[in-house]
């Protein structure tokens, strides 16, 4: 399907799909939705409350790679070494990776393009701090990874993508985090909560990013 590479409110991009009526961030500003989701709400109650040599997140949803590149530039700030496994079955294109402003605006360019440019399936040191190792796979096909400290779930809405948003898949989720660890994700929907909760998830409602009132984090106790 055609993608076209947006411009969101606070000057970073995203990319749309018109065909499927989607975007990858809320166009109120994709840098801003990142920070506020999974930077604020998953990695950094990890990093305040774990005293470890090591960090291990998984991404459901790679794209354009934004979510990787500020845990990158919060690894390199904390000096604390992250292992960070990402899932994409459909990686955007050279052009729009080279399109796309999120290193720019970092001034991280040159970080930006060697997230995407490092190999699939192999664990890439990326810096000192950071370990990356990508996986093109379907989260429905990916295999229990343990121990994991956050996940940031950033797969399309449930509307576009409902097999990704059930009981089974949390089920699986929740074996890949240790106890006291995380999953953050944008929506809010009565459906994903009951089927976090379900999962084993304590389900929490918090203040969404700017343009959504609400998001959850899910604990597994």
């Amino acid at each position: 399907m055609p993608r076209i590479i947006q411009l969101t409110t606070d000057g970073s991009h995203t990319i749309a799909i018109p065909e499927m009526d989607v975007t990858y961030h809320s166009h109120h500003g994709a840098m801003g939705e990142s920070m506020h989701v999974y930077i604020d709400a998953g990695l950094h109650p990890i990093l305040n409350s774990l005293n470890t040599q090591q960090i291990h997140i998984l991404e459901i949803g790679f794209g354009t790679g934004l979510n990787a590149l500020l845990t990158l530039k919060e690894a390199i700030t904390n000096q604390q070494h992250i292992h960070y496994t990402a899932v994409e079955l459909f990686p955007i294109t050279q052009q729009e990776i080279e399109s796309i402003n999120h290193g720019h605006i970092l001034s991280m360019q040159d970080e930006f393009l060697q997230l995407h440019n490092a190999s699939w399936e192999e664990e890439i040191l990326i810096n000192e701090f950071f370990t990356l190792k990508k996986m093109k796979i379907s989260l429905l096909e990916l295999p229990i990874i343990y121990p994991v400290n956050t996940i940031y779930f950033d797969a399309f809405s449930p509307t576009v993508q409902p097999e990704l948003w059930t009981q089974t898949v949390f089920e699986k989720l929740y074996q890949c985090l240790v106890p006291g660890g995380n999953l953050v994700t944008y929506c809010s929907k009565t459906v994903v909560r009951k089927a976090m909760s379900a999962a084993g998830f304590t389900v929490t409602k918090i203040p969404g990013p700017w343009g959504k009132r609400e998001m959850v984090r899910a604990v597994k106790q």
